[in-house]
């Protein structure tokens, strides 16, 4: 299971999509700048699970569509391999005492940027930084 080089493109975190959708005081302008700023050096990427995420914050699937159709992200499956590394980052999670009984939504996104060579672009960096540490990352801090 190899890495990929790192391309352009930017897989996009649903905090910052959640950001942007509910116009959070706090962080809109931050990830708003940060989307654009992906966007013109790459392609922006969503998987299914960014997408189950934000679909919360909606009643529909074409509320869901409608909202999100301007970034005109590509639209990316989860790689079977990434599942195994995300495994592997869940195993070290536990055994460095962390609660959650399965794994989380961040490790299969974590492993899907790795795996694939994407930038990860989000506002909760600490976990990627932990558990994909050669992972590149767009973040707040």
């Amino acid at each position: 299971m190899a890495l990929a080089r790192a391309s352009p493109d930017t897989l996009v975190d649903s905090n910052v999509l959640i950001d942007i959708v509910n116009e959070d005081p706090q962080w809109l302008d931050w990830s708003t700048s940060a989307l654009r700023k992906a966007g013109r050096s790459g392609a922006l990427v969503i998987n299914p699970i960014v997408y189950a995420e934000i679909s919360t914050r909606f009643e529909t699937l074409e509320d869901l569509e409608a909202a999100i159709r301007d970034f005109r992200f590509r639209r990316e499956p989860l790689p079977w391999e990434a599942a195994f590394l995300a495994g592997k980052a869940f195993v070290r999670y536990r055994a460095q005492g962390g609660a959650k009984r399965s794994p989380l939504p961040d490790f299969y996104v974590g492993a899907h940027a790795a795996l694939a060579g994407l930038t990860l672009l989000t506002r909760d960096a600490r976990r990627y930084r932990e558990y994909f540490p050669r992972l590149k990352l767009i973040s707040p801090d």
